[in-house]
């Protein structure tokens, strides 16, 4: 380069502060939970299943470690980005505390919701088992 620093490629990202590389993760899980009749307080929430991770793999590794679970995409490209990762453990605090420490923010969140009315073995006709499934942007500059 004319300045005398060293060319970039386009899959290449330049580094952020202190020298880590910007990028977004996004944190995806679904959730369901069952409301009895006229909205009881005693909700019944299932815990969340699986933790989903998309972003650029080198990224994803730097952040999660051994706790990211690359089975779904083996041998990924450090720069290319995947969508098929999930996390080892199931508590999104510690997904987020991860984040953070690493540098990153939330940028943005989106979630979906659907019902449908699930009489169980013995139980009111009138349950409804909610499904939901929520996503969060996080980004580091």
């Amino acid at each position: 380069s004319p300045s005398g620093g060293p060319l970039l490629t386009p899959s290449q990202s330049l580094d952020g502060a202190g020298g880590r590389r910007s990028g977004y993760i996004t944190i995806g899980y679904r959730g369901s939970y069952t409301i009895g009749r006229e909205a009881q307080a005693d909700a019944k929430f299932r815990r969340v299943a699986r933790i989903t991770v998309c972003g650029k793999t080198a990224l994803a590794k730097e952040v999660f470690g051994e706790t990211l679970n690359e089975s779904r995409d083996p041998d990924r490209p450090p720069e290319r980005y995947t969508a098929r990762y999930y996390l080892k453990f199931n508590f999104l605090e510690q997904a987020f505390d991860r984040l953070s420490e690493a540098g990153f923010r939330m940028a943005a969140c989106s979630s979906t919701g659907t019902c449908a009315f699930a009489p169980e073995q013995g139980g009111p006709a009138d349950d409804k088992i909610w499904t939901s499934y929520t996503e969060y942007v996080f980004c580091r500059d």
